[in-house]
């Protein structure tokens, strides 16, 4: 579960960072850095919604980091 978080995070950070070397590339004149922003939309997205339904179905379970112990 982790490992899968894990992944969509640095997938997530790949396609911010592909974004950032294309708009400074193509002076921003492409549309390959509006596609790479939408890859990272919805890369989050699903992120999002996998942790709401992991939650739901019980696999992984909200806790409080500062409720000792």
């Amino acid at each position: 579960m982790r490992l899968l978080v894990l992944l969509f995070i640095i997938a997530i950070l790949v396609s911010l960072g592909s974004a950032f070397y294309t708009l400074i590339r193509d002076s921003g004149n492409s549309r390959r850095t509006v596609r790479a922003l939408t890859w990272r939309i919805s890369l989050s997205l699903v992120l999002f919604l996998f942790l709401m339904a992991a939650v739901y179905f019980g696999l992984i379970e909200p806790r409080d980091p500062w409720a000792g112990g």
